[in-house]
């Protein structure tokens, strides 16, 4: 008879679990702490009110007289009075019975007050007691959070490896943890996938720009044959433009690590020079007044963000009269990129839709000669990547403020 094939071992992080009452889960070990300090408060505070309701019984039915003779009685209760000289006995009766209640009145009153006491003291011991316990007991999802906001880092790098008891929490890291593995996993890949494309694009693109370029070079050329040249270069070159943005759109994605002080008053500076020749073209004039403030970041990244919106506001100005004001400026906690220029009017529900790929304003899509329109959706990538953000307002004579925030 051929024998059974051997059982899987079993896996703490099924779903479903046979015995799962067995373990020491936090609902049952909240249960019993919680139960526990109930069950010894609660005998804390009886034995409490037992000795003291013993005491209190002990003063109230204190003899609170001794005869010292026949017809002298000495009063040993301080809340009683002394009784007539010449008193019948049905009248040292009432005395007696009133020294009595008076006795216990005030035993009951100490008992209540005493109790009460016992009862607050015992209420903060069990709190601290509580508090620390629980402490305890959460301590886990503290270092869950911990780890959480470590990977919101980018740091995917970073795992809980939580060594505790096979309860709620220790399933909650295990599948952090293979969360973070899968997260770990498709970032590289994509990393991997962006520098390959990278090459792949680019190196074709390159090739065709400069059999064009030699062509385009041979005095013999035709007139028509240079003319169809200069278009598929200019094709060429927007087709490089557009494949450069979307793989800075790609790395720019994830938060910046390696950081390195930045002055962005000099990446403003040099991104407004390598406009400064196209602004003269279009009769645009270049203001500003640079402050130098430092920020922890990516220097490419940056300049990045500061040419995109010097362009954008240097293209998408008046025809005559136009000027672009690129100022840098420290804020408390952040330093301000602030690019103004004068423009057509836009409409306040348009500037969100400015930021996403390949969306202007109104008709002027990516047949544009001005650009492939990846450029405020790469600004808005980047900033985020630095931890910052970017924010565009109308002004109402026309044109943009650009205002991009990035921590110091």
């Amino acid at each position: 008879m051929p024998s059974a094939p051997p059982r899987p071992p079993w896996d703490p992080r099924e779903a479903d679990r046979s015995h799962g009452w067995l373990r020491p889960t936090i609902r049952i070990r909240l249960t019993l702490l919680y139960g526990g300090m109930f069950l010894i408060a609660g005998v804390v505070l009886l034995t409490i009110i037992y000795l003291l309701a013993a005491q209190a019984l002990h003063k109230g039915n204190a003899l609170p007289f001794e005869f010292r003779d026949a017809a002298n009685v000495e009063i040993t209760s301080p809340v009683c009075d002394a009784p007539p000289a010449q008193v019948t006995t049905d009248q040292f009766e009432a005395w007696a019975a009133d020294c009595y209640d008076r006795q216990r009145a005030i035993a009951l009153d100490g008992l209540l007050r005493n109790s009460l006491l016992a009862l607050l003291g015992l209420a903060v011991a069990a709190f601290a007691f509580g508090y620390v316990m629980a402490g305890r007991v959460l301590s886990p999802l503290g270092r869950i959070t911990r780890t959480a906001r470590q990977v919101a880092g980018s740091d995917l790098h970073r795992r809980i490896e939580l060594d505790a008891p096979d309860d709620e929490f220790k399933e909650l890291a295990d599948t952090f943890d293979e969360m973070l593995d899968r997260l770990d996993r498709a970032f590289t890949a994509q990393q991997r996938f962006v520098a390959n494309a990278s090459h792949e694009l680019r190196t074709p693109l390159a090739i065709n720009r400069t059999l064009l370029e030699v062509q385009l070079s041979d005095p013999e050329a035709s007139p028509e044959l240079v003319q169809l040249g200069k278009t598929l270069l200019a094709t060429n070159e927007r087709s490089e433009q557009l494949v450069e943005g979307l793989l800075l759109l790609a790395r720019s994605e994830n938060e910046i690590v390696d950081r390195k002080p930045v002055d962005l008053a000099e990446v403003a500076g040099q991104a407004v020079e390598q406009v400064r020749g196209e602004a003269q073209q279009r009769g645009v004039e270049l203001r500003g007044v640079r402050r130098p403030v430092q920020v922890q970041g990516n220097g490419v990244l940056l300049e990045r963000i500061a040419l995109n919106l010097v362009q954008n506001a240097v293209r998408y100005n008046v025809p005559e009269g136009g000027w672009v004001r690129v100022d840098t400026e420290s804020r408390p906690g952040q330093a301000l990129l602030v690019v103004e220029n004068t423009g057509p009017v836009v409409p306040a529900y348009e500037v969100d839709n400015m930021f996403e790929p390949f969306r202007r304003l109104r008709t002027d899509r990516t047949g544009s000669d001005k650009g492939v329109g990846l450029g405020l959706s790469i600004v808005r990538s980047v900033a985020r990547a630095h931890g910052g953000y970017v924010r565009a307002e109308p002004r109402e004579q026309g044109g943009l403020v650009m205002k991009v925030a990035i921590p110091v």
